[in-house]
């Protein structure tokens, strides 16, 4: 059954800039979600760095998950499925993306969660999927939520919802495509003088999906700038050599639609990943993490403490050091939006773990 939804938001489609440049790609079903192009601007923490502005990509949840969504959901509704399935930890902003995005759009959501630390925006985070309608099942740990993940997927087949399963933060070689297309966009605001080329580009890892996108991405539109991938989890952390493997994938799925898409090589020596700014796991907040947040909000920048911050304080640490590369830039994958936060009504009949991680003690 479809959830009731509210009218997507009217989106101007201006349409892609890889598929301007290849038009057999406007093959790949898509589902236009963000406004392109993003903003670019300077960053005002020091000369010679500027941010590109994920944060605006989406009126419904920005960040960087609309990007690759925009082709998951397009496949999904192009198969006949009516339910989207993934996976996250508790505070996971794929699953929120997926959720709002998917209801808008006609399709229900399984969330898969998995604990981590419990902190004030994790608990906004859980606030937000009790609000957002998906079907939330907590699970113990990875092993778990693999389980968690078959059976839903078995009963939301025997329904005949036809689901469709989503990978952990939307990576995989359809979705980065997505990535692949703003590195065209990034080309383009090069060209038009909005910002210089930059030297590095720093973005935050989790599932890797973002990096592999762009790595490939600028690759194919001939910029020269190095991805830094700040890796911010150590679940299953993805590896250079698995991103590179992720980046081949997708231009094997390009080039088959498009046999005009430049063969490239690509390779683990291709995706360095920064690992200072871990700090105790997933979710943990760190002191460098929380000066980097708070840098940033002074110059209009509003970071999380998961993702952007680690990746903002690891480039800001460099700068200090005189070891980042200049021009560099900072590619802001959070969402601008606030999503609806759920009140105590809307967590009625929440499973009991994520209920009791809402209510309980932050760390």
């Amino acid at each position: 059954m479809h959830p009731r939804t509210a009218p997507a938001p009217e989106l101007r489609d201006p349409g892609l800039p890889l598929v301007r440049r290849y038009p057999a790609l406007a093959a790949l079903p898509r589902v236009p979600l963000v406004e392109v192009p993003t903003p670019v601007e300077p960053l005002r923490l020091a000369d010679g760095l500027f941010a590109k502005r994920d944060d605006q990509s989406c009126r419904v949840y920005g960040g960087n998950k609309p990007r690759k969504l925009e082709f998951v959901l397009g496949a999904a509704l192009a198969r006949g499925s009516s339910r989207l399935v993934t996976t996250g930890g508790y505070g996971t902003h794929h699953g929120l993306a997926t959720a709002l995005l998917g209801r808008a759009h006609g399709l229900a959501t399984t969330l898969v969660l998995v604990p981590q630390p419990i902190t004030e925006h994790v608990r906004a985070q859980l606030r937000a999927l009790a609000a957002s309608r998906a079907e939330l099942v907590p699970a113990s740990g990875v092993a778990g939520a693999a389980l968690a993940v078959a059976r839903v997927l078995a009963r939301s087949t025997l329904r005949g919802e036809r689901p469709t399963l989503v990978p952990t933060g939307g990576s995989s070689a359809l979705g980065d495509v997505g990535f692949v297309s703003a590195a065209f966009e990034l080309a383009e605001q090069i060209e038009a003088g909005l910002l210089p080329e930059p030297a590095e580009i720093y973005v935050a890892v989790g599932s890797g999906g973002t990096l592999s996108g762009l790595v490939l991405g600028a690759k194919l539109a001939g910029l020269r700038a190095r991805c830094i991938g700040v890796l911010v989890t150590n679940i299953l952390p993805p590896s250079p050599a698995r991103l590179a493997r992720l980046a081949a994938a997708t231009l094997r799925r390009l080039r088959r639609l498009e046999p005009a898409v430049p063969e490239v090589r690509i390779g683990p020596e291709d995706f360095p990943l920064a690992r200072a700014q871990l700090g105790a796991g997933y979710g943990a907040p760190t002191p460098a993490a929380r000066e980097a947040a708070e840098a940033a909000r002074a110059v209009g920048l509003h970071l999380d403490p998961v993702y952007t911050s680690k990746c903002l304080a690891e480039l800001l640490a460099r700068v200090r050091a005189g070891s980042a590369r200049l021009p560099a830039l900072f590619w802001n994958t959070y969402s601008g939006v606030e999503p609806a936060s759920g009140d105590a009504a809307q967590s009625v009949g929440l499973p009991r773990a994520l209920q009791r991680a809402i209510d309980g003690a932050v760390r």
